[in-house]
């Protein structure tokens, strides 16, 4: 897996820098009172208590045109946010929550991306009580920090051990000639057959099964190897609807599967065949793609109802009808217990994952943009027609593209679908989920 990328976020002068040169472990970051010492993306490589990621410090942001060279600045650090896998997004606790912090936080929340709030300068009582301001963000719990004393690092370091991938070994990978694993989560309702699967792909009984629904609790990890490519599975807890789970074991196994998803590349949501695509299978379907892994559906217990004509075919065609955020996904039927259709299972994995790794080159994208927009132009808003001017991929695993124009933020919801179906069709990527980013060339706090 590449190294994840985090980057660090705010208005000027809240102690980005410092922060970033304490994480770094160096001073290779320039660090001075006066606001916007900042200007360019500046990265550094991290090993931080058993975690690893690349870290960007960004310049201030601020509210200005977009050519000035403060808005060229915020333009960067956007930039800076659309290809990260987290944002540190700090304030300053001596100061409180401004109304930018607000503004710039809002622009943190759109784009999706884990944000984990850090409230800077908080030693001692005054920083405390700004801190705890921090919550009206809606950022969630803030972190109360100092970079300059290194306060607080510990709850940093817990708080990005949940939203970042775990490290299994990296320098083992690297010298592996079979190159590193791929992650494999295998996920479903309870008794829909994970741990019985596991155990035929593995060969051996190694996880416990059974007729009760609910045995597995811990998310267990195996590694395993198939046409000689490494493979690291996932087993999770079954995962029921909140609302019917009082246990708080099982609440804890849930969010245990819930972070094997986070971490996977490949998540493979297992179907009781007889009983297929209820509303909670539905629901982790949807879970998994707004986390952004690659999907497989696989059909267990296929053995039970493969007598019935014509059944995989009304069934692929349901999952296109209800599942249409991932629509051309891999439906594979199989049998965990009797061993059957584990090989088409993992091509459909092997087929997934390289859907959801797949980059587009800039020009093909725009070739793409010209065509899609004249057989089907975007819309007028108050006499005036929204235009796309440019397109481009800003991230692969899921595929990511943003777009330029103006008015970006008027389309309606129909044509943005429109052109993720249609980005799906041009370059072939069934089943993968694909984000779009709308990038508007006027100023995004400009309320008139």
């Amino acid at each position: 897996m590449d190294m994840p990328t985090v980057a660090i976020v705010g208005r000027p002068n809240v102690g980005k820098s410092t922060l970033f040169n304490r994480l770094v472990g160096r001073k290779l970051a320039l660090v001075d009172d006066r606001p916007g010492v900042t200007r360019d993306r500046r990265e550094g490589d991290v090993a931080f208590g058993g975690l690893k990621f690349r870290v960007i410090d960004t310049a201030g942001l601020e509210d200005a045109a977009a050519d000035s060279l403060t808005g060229r600045m915020r333009l960067q650090t956007e930039a800076a946010i659309l290809e990260s896998d987290v944002v540190l997004f700090v304030i300053d606790a001596r100061a409180g929550v401004l109304p930018a912090d607000r503004a710039f936080a809002e622009l943190v929340r759109r784009s999706g991306c884990p944000v984990i709030l850090i409230a800077n300068k908080a030693e001692g009582t005054g920083g405390l009580s700004g801190a705890y301001d921090a919550f009206s963000l809606g950022l969630g719990d803030p972190i109360p920090f100092s970079a300059e004393h290194g306060e607080g690092v510990g709850e940093l370091h817990t708080a990005l051990q949940e939203v970042l991938p775990e490290p299994d070994d990296e320098d083992e990978e690297d010298d592996d000639p079979r190159g590193k694993a791929l992650r494999v989560a295998i996920v479903g309702r309870p008794n829909a057959g994970k741990s019985t699967l596991i155990n035929r792909m593995l060969g051996e009984d190694r996880l416990l099964v059974g007729p009760e629904a609910g045995i597995t609790r811990d998310s267990i990890s195996l590694d395993w190897e198939w046409r000689g490519k490494r493979i690291k599975l996932h087993d999770t807890a079954g995962m029921r609807r909140r609302a019917r789970i009082d246990d708080k074991l099982e609440k804890l196994a849930v969010s245990d599967g819930l972070r094997a998803v986070r971490f996977a590349e490949v998540v493979v949501v297992l179907l009781d065949a007889t009983i297929p695509f209820e509303k909670q299978d539905l629901t982790i379907i949807d879970l998994v793609e707004s986390e952004g892994r690659a999907v497989v559906i696989g059909l267990n217990k296929w053995d039970l109802v493969a007598e019935q004509p014509g059944l995989l075919k009304t069934l692929r065609e349901d999952c296109t009808r209800l599942l249409p955020q991932v629509r051309g996904v891999g439906v594979v039927p199989l049998s965990g217990l009797a061993g059957e259709g584990i090989d088409k299972l993992m091509q459909a994995i092997m087929a997934a994952s390289d859907v959801w790794s797949r980059r587009v080159s800039t020009s093909r994208i725009n070739d793409w943009l010209n065509e899609a927009t004249s057989r089907n132009p975007p819309p007028a808003v108050s006499g005036r027609r929204i235009k796309i001017r440019y397109a481009t991929q800003v991230k692969s695993r899921p595929p990511h593209f943003a777009l330029f124009g103006n008015q970006l933020d008027a389309l309606p919801k129909s044509y943005t679908r429109y052109l993720v179906n249609s980005l799906r069709e041009a370059f072939d990527l069934p089943g993968t989920p694909i984000r779009l980013s709308l990038r508007t060339t006027r100023n995004p706090f400009d309320k008139s």
